[in-house]
C-alpha cells in the first residue's frame, strides 16, 4: 500500500495549506530513472480498450510518475533531507452519460485493464442516480505529442551537498544580519504525466518546479518579545538555474526598501534582508488604525489576487458543487449573465492562463487533454468569464474547455483547479516611486502574510511581511501590526493605479487545497505593484490589561 503522508504548515479561514509528500522514500539517484514512452502507450491502450469494452463512451489514462526532493535546515543544520516517489495509473470513463474512476499503483496490463473496467462498473452505478447525462465540450486528438517545462538546468543532477550548503549559507547571512534564528527549505518537484484518450491524444508531460522559503526570527531577549520576516521570492515552473543569481534579475522594492527577485533568485542576499529586517521589525512603530492608501507590492498582492479573484471565478464554487473546502462563490451566474457587474475600476483586466513561461501553472495540456491558453475573465472592471473544465463548458455558453482540470495525483480524479490568474500591468508608464509621489497617507506594503476571507470569497483580511508608512508622497519608516480589510467588490473597484509591465512579475502558491479529499496545486498570480484608495486598516497588536 502507498504511504501518503500530509504535514500542514500553516491555515487560514480559507482552509490549510498543505505539504504533500507522495509515494515511497527513494535513493537520489532514483530520481534520475525513465519511465520509457512506449511503455506508458501500451499500459493506456490497454486501459481505452478495456473500458471501450465494457461499455465506456469516453476513457482518458493518466500514467503519472511524480517525484519530490525535500531539503529543511534550521540555522547551520541540516534537519531532513527526502527523496519520493509515487507511480501509478488512473483510468477515468464515461458510461451511460456518468463518470467513474478507478486507479492502480501495479504498473502490469491486467491491474491496469481491470482498473477501467472498475471504473466503468462505477460509471454504471452513478449513472442511476444522474438526472442529465455528461456533456463534454469537444477536444480534438492530438496524437503523439509531448511537452516539458523550459529548463537549463536539472534539479536532480544538482548535488545534494550543493543544495544544503546553499541552505545553510542563507542561513549563515540571515544570522549574521540580526536573526536569532533561521529556516531554509528547498521543495523540487518532477510530475512526469502521461495522457491518453479516447479522443485520440496521447500526451507525455514533464514539468518542473522550485520553491525556496525562507523565515528570520529575530528576538528581544529583555522583553521575549520576537518578529519575523519569511522570504519574499516566489515558487517557479523552471530548473535549477534559478539559483543562478544575475543582476538583471533583481529589482529594488521602493524606496530601496527591499530586494526582489524576476527570474532569478540570490538566495544569500534575501536571507540577509530578512535577518536585518526582522531586527529592525522589534522597534518597528505600531500602526494607527484608520483608512489608508494602499500600496501594494506583487509579493503581497498574488494572495489577494488568489483568494478574492482566483477562488471566486472557480466555476465549480460558483454552482455550488465545491462547497466544503473553503465555501462557495459571491461571482454567481447571474452577475455574469448581465455582463455589468462591477467587480472592480476600469483599471482591473485580469486573465486567466497556463502558458506564461516560468509560471507555476504553465503545462502544454491539462489533465482531460486541452491544450493550454489564455482568456479574459475581468474585462475593464466587469466580469465576463469564469475557469471551466470540459463539462462544464455548456453551462456558460463556452464551445470549448479553458483547460482548468487537474489531478495532485494518477490515484486522485481530475477536476476543475485554478490556473494561474494574473492583474494586467497599467497602460500608462508608472514606477512605484512615482506610484507613492502622490500619496498623501498610506502603507507600503510587501510579502504574504496571514489571512481570512468568509466562505463566499467576499469580506476578508490580509496581512504582509513588511510594512513602511507613507507620509506626503515618501517612505518614512517601517510599521508593524497591520492588517487590511475590506471587501472584494469595494477593494477592487478601490484600485486607482497600476504600474507599467516593467514592474510586473508573478507570485504563487505552491500548495493550494481544494476538495474532499483534498487535492493540492501550484498556481502563479502576477500583478505589478498596484494602489488601493482608502482601505481600512486595522492594528493587529494584542492589548493585555
Amino acid at each position: 500500500m502507498e504511504r501518503r503522508t500530509f504535514l500542514k504548515i500553516g491555515a487560514g479561514t480559507a482552509g490549510a495549506m498543505l505539504v504533500p509528500v507522495f509515494g515511497n522514500a527513494i535513493a537520489a539517484d532514483e530520481l534520475l530513472n525513465p519511465m520509457a514512452v512506449s511503455f506508458k502507450k501500451s499500459l493506456a491502450d490497454v486501459a481505452l480498450n478495456a473500458a471501450t469494452k465494457a461499455g465506456a463512451s469516453y476513457c482518458d489514462v493518466r500514467i503519472g510518475r511524480y517525484l519530490n526532493q525535500f531539503i529543511n535546515t534550521r540555522d547551520l543544520n541540516v534537519e531532513n533531507i527526502s527523496n519520493t516517489e509515487s507511480s501509478g495509473v488512473g483510468v477515468r470513463v464515461i458510461a451511460n452519460g456518468a463518470y467513474g474512476f478507478a486507479a492502480t499503483n501495479s504498473m502490469t496490463p491486467d491491474a491496469v485493464a481491470n482498473a477501467a473496467r472498475q471504473a466503468v462498473a462505477i460509471a454504471k452505478a452513478n449513472a442511476r442516480l444522474q438526472t442529465e447525462p455528461l456533456q463534454l465540450a469537444p477536444v480534438k486528438g492530438v496524437g503523439e505529442v509531448s511537452w516539458a517545462t523550459p529548463f537549463k538546468k536539472d534539479w536532480r543532477t544538482v548535488p545534494i551537498k550543493d543544495k544544503a550548503e546553499m541552505l545553510i549559507a542563507a542561513n549563515k547571512a540571515g544570522l549574521e544580519a540580526g536573526a536569532s534564528y533561521m529556516t531554509a527549505n528547498l521543495f523540487q518537484v518532477n510530475q512526469q504525466k502521461y495522457f491518453a484518450s479516447t479522443d485520440g491524444s496521447y500526451i507525455d508531460q514533464d514539468i518542473h518546479r522550485l520553491w525556496a522559503p525562507l523565515t528570520a526570527t529575530a528576538v528581544d531577549k529583555a522583553t521575549g518579545k520576537f518578529r519575523s520576516r519569511a522570504g519574499l521570492a516566489s515558487p517557479v515552473g523552471m530548473g535549477y538555474e534559478y539559483f543562478d543569481a544575475r543582476p538583471e534579475h533583481k529589482i529594488k522594492a521602493a524606496g530601496g526598501v527591499a530586494t526582489l527577485y524576476t527570474k532569478s533568485y540570490d538566495i544569500i542576499e534575501e536571507a540577509r534582508d530578512s535577518g536585518r529586517q526582522a531586527r529592525e521589525k522589534l522597534t518597528a512603530k505600531s500602526v494607527e488604525p484608520g483608512r489608508y492608501d494602499l500600496v501594494l507590492a506583487p509579493e503581497n498582492l498574488f494572495l489577494t489576487i488568489h483568494e478574492s479573484v482566483g477562488h471566486p471565478t472557480e466555476l465549480d464554487r460558483v454552482l455550488g458543487y465545491e462547497a466544503n473546502y473553503a465555501g462557495t462563490s459571491f461571482c454567481t451566474l447571474d452577475k455574469w449573465q448581465t455582463k455589468k457587474f462591477n467587480f472592480g475600476s476600469k483599471l482591473v483586466n485580469v486573465t486567466g492562463d497556463k502558458t506564461t513561461p516560468g509560471s507555476l501553472g504553465a503545462v502544454g495540456y491539462d489533465d482531460e487533454g486541452v491544450p493550454a491558453k489564455r482568456w479574459d475573465i475581468i474585462k475593464d472592471g466587469i466580469l465576463v468569464n469564469y475557469q471551466a473544465t470540459r463539462d462544464q463548458a455548456h453551462i456558460i455558453g463556452e464551445k470549448e474547455s479553458h483547460g482548468c482540470s487537474y489531478a495532485d495525483s494518477w490515484s486522485s480524479v481530475q477536476f476543475q483547479r485554478m490556473p494561474n490568474v494574473s492583474l494586467a500591468a497599467g497602460k500608462a508608464r508608472l514606477t512605484p516611486d512615482e506610484m507613492i509621489k502622490d500619496v498623501k497617507k498610506g502603507i507600503y506594503i510587501l510579502g504574504r502574510g496571514s489571512y481570512s476571507i468568509d466562505q463566499q470569497r467576499y469580506n476578508f483580511q490580509f496581512g504582509g511581511q513588511l510594512y513602511f508608512e507613507i507620509k506626503n508622497g515618501k517612505i518614512t519608516g517601517p510599521l508593524e501590526d497591520v492588517a487590511y480589510q475590506s471587501n472584494t467588490q469595494d477593494f477592487w473597484n478601490a484600485c486607482s493605479a497600476i504600474c507599467d509591465e516593467r514592474d510586473w512579475r508573478m507570485g504563487g502558491s505552491f500548495f493550494d487545497g481544494k476538495g474532499q479529499p483534498s487535492q493540492v496545486s501550484a498556481v502563479s498570480h502576477g500583478s505589478s505593484t498596484t494602489r488601493f484608495n482608502g482601505i481600512n486598516v486595522i492594528n493587529t497588536a494584542r492589548k493585555i490589561g
